[in-house]
């Protein structure tokens, strides 16, 4: 393959890419709508509705411990053409039962399906990068499309619901939008790695899992994790009890924190261009945290304002632990090693708005999850400011950008 070509499959592959991220975000994301439809439509517990977040997450967080290594093994669009489909057709289902059990079946499945596809991306993004400056870049223009997507799930339910509708129809979108990237993965010519990939299996996950680098990120990434789905999994339930003037603002506060989660990145880039990236993380964590403490002070006529507004302080801090971590690691492990990230990210996904919700449903009162949300952010600030003082992944990271630089000038 020559640079030529290369840079032209790597173009498509990096659309590709995008829009997988977008499809995703747009089902994922959109369940902080979804749920109190649930809970109207079926008579449930928060903890007991919270299984359409909690099904999802753990399809996800299984297939990415167990099947992670795919993408190294059979490789990266193969990976990706199976996890489209059984994600695709795990959605098509969605809109054809109404047995609750079934439904959340379903999403484990389809949570399964991303895991798959999206381990066999984020291999792929390590391959059409250079370094990892531009590994990082890259990643939060990926995360960009995923914000886009999280703005496009809750408003097309609105609309849905709006228009007498069922909610069900957004996986329908969903299903058809999976189809066409099927297509486009199946004709790309995925640009070869530029070192050789391993034959990897289940058990270099383990030795990933073992490593103290992928261990620390991985904490950092479940505590990220936790604080941002507490938000848009349980906020929308919980500012349904603001009695303010703005009767309106509650109901588009979760819209709101997506706007500001893409609007982020224009932050977030800015700081990456003028500050070390651990620098920026610690800036955006104490925002972020700062935020939380202030809802729960004020109470309701602050968090209303204030709990959007962390949108804004998140947008970068997923995808840059996300590449840092990857880049730690051979190309040809990036496979297994973000399938090892992807599994602490669904973990985290799961298990946080469960705790939330036992931890509501016990006080009955949705404030004592934000409490609980709260103590994942200011140990997520306590977990950053150790990554800026001690920078533990820097000389790993230099070496990875060295041997990078040698692959390209030799191919």
């Amino acid at each position: 393959m020559t640079e030529a070509t290369r840079q032209d499959s790597a173009r498509v592959v990096r659309w590709l890419t995008c829009l997988m991220f977008f499809t995703f975000a747009m089902t994922t994301d959109a369940v902080g709508s979804v749920i109190p439809r649930i809970i109207s439509e079926y008579g449930l517990s928060m903890t007991a509705a919270g299984a359409f977040q909690y099904a999802t997450m753990i399809g996800i967080a299984s297939g990415a411990l167990l099947l992670g290594f795919l993408a190294d093994r059979i490789g990266r669009l193969r990976t990706i053409i199976l996890g489209l489909m059984l994600y695709g057709l795990s959605s098509l289902l969605v809109a054809t039962f109404a047995s609750f059990p079934v439904l959340v079946a379903l999403l484990a499945t389809s949570g399964l399906g991303i895991s798959v596809f999206k381990t066999a991306a984020l291999a792929l993004i390590g391959d059409v990068t250079t370094s990892s400056r531009g590994h990082t870049r890259f990643m939060n223009t990926v995360e960009g499309f995923f914000a886009i997507g999280a703005i496009a799930g809750p408003a097309i339910v609105t609309v849905l619901i709006g228009a007498g509708m069922s909610w069900k129809w957004l996986y329908v979108v969903a299903a058809a939008i999976c189809l066409g990237l099927v297509c486009m993965a199946s004709v790309v010519k995925a640009p070869a790695p530029r070192v050789a990939v391993e034959r990897a299996s289940a058990t270099q996950m383990l030795e990933i899992l073992r490593d103290p680098l992928a261990l620390g990120f991985s904490l950092l990434v479940a505590l990220y994790v936790a604080v941002e789905v507490a938000i848009y999994v349980w906020m929308p339930t919980y500012l349904a009890g603001y009695a303010g003037s703005m009767t309106w603002l509650p109901a588009w506060a979760l819209t709101f924190f997506f706007v500001l989660r893409a609007a982020g990145r224009f932050l977030g880039a800015w700081l990456l261009d003028h500050v070390r990236w651990t620098t920026a993380l610690v800036v955006l964590g104490g925002l972020i945290f700062a935020c939380f403490l202030g809802a729960l002070l004020g109470g309701l006529g602050i968090g209303v304002f204030l709990l959007p507004l962390t949108g804004l302080f998140m947008s970068i801090i997923y995808p840059t632990l996300n590449s840092k971590a990857i880049s730690c690691f051979p190309k040809q492990r990036h496979g297994a090693a973000a399938g090892v990230i992807l599994f602490f990210t669904a973990a985290a996904a799961a298990a946080g708005p469960l705790a939330m919700a036992a931890v509501s449903d016990a006080w009955q009162d949705a404030r004592a999850g934000f409490v609980l949300a709260t103590g994942f952010a200011l140990l997520l600030l306590l977990g950053l400011l150790v990554n800026w003082l001690r920078d533990p992944s820097r000389p790993r990271l230099e070496q990875a950008d060295a041997g990078s630089a040698r692959a390209v000038a030799q191919s």
